[in-house]
């Protein structure tokens, strides 16, 4: 009996890392599919994924990673076919948890929760996936690396003068982003302006007229894609936004896809693509300039 009891508790714990090493974790949620693929948790499914290229961009997702259709309709009966471990949700989506608990267990997860940091909210999130998931390393190293990359980007990136950070939702409306967004954390880490002062919801941003943004005539527009299919067609002859300081003065900048609700990943990403963004256009006004003095110099 004894001998019989010592080859069961050696085969249960030989099954225990092997039951880890298969475990795979769904997700309907954008901001919660980067953070696991940036600490390399197993992703089993996620939804929209063109949807989640076309405005989060990076990490990519990898293939073989099965895409569930509309986050807030997802095909059960593919997860169902191959059961996560565990699937994660946001309180948007909480009117699917009793449905989604039918295939596996639901925990949810609250960043941009009002009246928070969103900064600490973003960490605190990759901390609990990082427990949840076995990957509390790889989570302690996203944060270091952020945070580095952080004071970096801060001591490299040029002077510039205030922000105003926007994405189009048609032609003659943009959200601003602003107080408790993800792009504003990311300027008071890298010590940037944020020209918006007005409030914003608890996704930090205000949903404005293009002619609001005339109020703030010595900020830098950014611009963050996508544009909406034909919106840039439309500005081109519309002498609201061809009359903007920004747009007027050739000063607006102009940034790839970076997911504005996104957490540590998203925000590494929008903080290297505006430092970047920042020193070309003072590169390209310094060479100009020098271009004008040699001028005067020939003459």
């Amino acid at each position: 009996m004894l001998s019989f009891l010592a080859r069961c508790c050696l085969t249960a714990a030989c099954l225990l890392p092997l039951s880890s090493a298969h475990a795979q974790w769904a997700t309907i949620n954008w901001t919660i599919a980067e953070t696991l693929l940036a600490i390399d948790a197993p992703l089993s499914g996620t939804a929209q994924q063109n949807g989640y290229h076309e405005w989060v961009g990076e990490p990519r997702i990898p293939d073989g990673v099965a895409d569930l259709g509309l986050r807030s309709q997802p095909n059960l009966e593919l997860m169902a076919q191959s059961p996560p471990t565990q699937t994660f949700i946001s309180p948007m989506f909480a009117s699917l948890t009793e449905r989604l608990e039918r295939i596996a267990p639901v925990t949810s997860f609250s960043p941009y929760s009002p009246g928070t940091h969103t900064w600490q909210e973003i960490q605190t999130l990759t901390r609990q996936l990082g427990e949840l998931t076995g990957h509390r390393l790889q989570a302690a190293q996203l944060i270091n690396e952020t945070h580095a990359l952080m004071d970096s980007l801060r001591q490299q990136r040029p002077d510039a003068p205030p922000l105003l950070m926007v994405q189009f939702m048609d032609a003659r409306h943009v959200r601003v982003f602003g107080d408790n967004s993800l792009y504003n954390a990311v300027l008071e880490r890298i010590n940037l302006t944020n020209a918006w002062d007005r409030p914003t919801n608890a996704w930090g941003f205000s949903l404005v007229g293009i002619e609001a943004l005339y109020d703030y005539p010595e900020a830098t527009l950014v611009v963050v894609e996508p544009v909406p299919a034909g919106v840039e067609d439309t500005l081109a002859k519309s002498g609201l936004w061809q009359h903007l300081p920004s747009v007027k003065n050739a000063t607006l900048l102009r940034l790839p896809p970076v997911w504005s609700f996104g957490a540590l990943p998203s925000a590494q990403r929008f903080a290297r693509e505006l430092v970047s963004a920042l020193t070309s256009r003072n590169q390209a006004v310094d060479l100009c300039q020098a271009e004008i003095a040699q001028v005067f110099v020939l003459n």
